[in-house]
């Protein structure tokens, strides 16, 4: 039966939930903070779009292969729809936040 085998492996995802993982630190280690985590991942964003626009322009001078350029510029395009879907949600909550009755 799989149900077992599945709730052994939804049960070790959760636990591992609670290790940091890999380059992510801890909120209250002290130097992380919420202003570290949106510089990081500001900075991984603009980032993965550079590689994107790199690898296009490889492509045009023929020095890099077409997969490969798709991938990157699909990435790159993945991660501005992402941070435009957040940069709404969050002037969306500061719209929310400055509506409401004091």
């Amino acid at each position: 039966m799989t149900i077992p085998a599945a709730a052994a492996a939804a049960y070790r995802a959760a636990a591992q939930m609670n290790t940091p993982a890999a380059g992510v630190t801890p909120a209250n280690v002290p130097g992380s903070s919420f202003s570290d985590f949106l510089s990081g991942a500001v900075q991984d964003s603009i980032n993965t779009i550079r590689q994107g626009e790199q690898a296009a322009t490889a492509q045009v001078q023929g020095k890099a292969n077409l997969v490969d350029v798709v991938q990157q510029v699909n990435s790159a395009e993945l991660t501005l729809d992402t941070v435009v879907a957040v940069r709404d949600k969050v002037v969306a909550a500061y719209q929310s936040i400055m509506n409401m009755a004091i």
